[in-house]
């Protein structure tokens, strides 16, 4: 028996322990104890996720900065090639911009691809447990977000070296991720169960993370395209990305209409994700 397998075994059996732990005493209790059932199936699959990515990782924890490093990397490369053919000077923030846009980037293309296949990669806990099935993408979003905090650290010392200093526009900030907590999500909710009864939606969701990017600005800021900004920023993450780049890189607020506009839109594709899993889960057991 492989380790990993040991792992999803000792889940399978919290799973059930957390199910059955919060017993119903009459109908007017059965929605807290579904919220209940529901943040401990939370736990316990964010916690396993967790271990299954890095046990027998030989990098260990280098991993959650390996993705946000190479798109920096990747996009000094491309600044300074156009510094170069342009003949204007490289932004001194360059570097601070980037890695503040790169970490939410990371964990973005992170938590969609590893929620888009929640369902079918965990098919025995799917077809086996009677639990609430949303818990599945939601903890494959929560384990990428424990990358996302480890990633923080070495961003720090970026901003530092920068000499970027805190101010009162970092208050921004935990509103600007929980956005995109509800954003990711959403989506990563919709995915998982339109993966379920179409096993293509993980490929096509690979192509359109892997050239979403050039759409996104995160190896570039958005006032850099001049009136094509407006075409970038329809984007519901470009506003939130540009939005933490106010807050911590600028040190001032960040648009208010975007990122309004950004709210409303992750609220409602979260929503949306919601209904559609919930309209859909009767059938799962039958797609798997």
């Amino acid at each position: 028996m492989t380790p990993d397998s040991e792992v999803i075994q000792a889940s399978e059996s919290e799973i059930r322990i957390a199910r059955e732990s919060t017993p119903s005493r009459s109908p007017r209790q059965a929605v807290g104890r579904t919220a209940r059932v529901l943040r401990d199936l939370l736990f316990v699959l964010t916690a396993r996720d967790i271990k299954i990515k890095y046990k027998q990782s030989m990098m260990g924890f280098l991993w959650a900065i390996l993705m946000p490093t190479i798109i920096v990397g990747a996009g000094m490369l491309i600044r300074v090639a156009m510094s170069k053919m342009s003949g204007m000077p490289l932004p001194t923030d360059s570097l601070a911009s980037m890695a503040v846009k790169s970490l939410p980037w990371a964990f973005f293309i992170g938590a969609i691809r590893f929620a888009t296949s929640s369902l079918t990669s965990n098919a025995n806990l799917v077809t086996k447990i009677n639990c609430p099935r949303i818990a599945f993408p939601i903890s494959a979003v929560l384990s990428s977000m424990f990358d996302f905090g480890i990633a923080i650290l070495p961003l720090i010392v970026i901003l530092a070296w920068y000499g970027i200093t805190p101010s009162l526009a970092l208050l921004w900030v935990p509103v600007i991720l929980v956005l995109l907590l509800l954003l990711v999500s959403g989506l990563g909710i919709a995915l998982a169960a339109a993966n379920l009864f179409f096993r293509d939606v993980k490929y096509i969701v690979e192509v359109v993370l892997t050239f979403a990017i050039f759409f996104t600005p995160v190896l570039y800021e958005a006032e850099m395209l001049g009136e094509w900004q407006f075409w970038v920023l329809l984007n519901p993450l470009a506003p939130l990305l540009e939005g933490l780049r106010s807050a911590v890189v600028l040190n001032v607020a960040p648009d208010l209409g975007w990122l309004l506009y950004s709210g409303i839109v992750s609220a409602v594709i979260f929503a949306g994700g919601w209904l559609l899993f919930h309209k859909l889960e009767p059938a799962f057991a039958d797609s798997v």
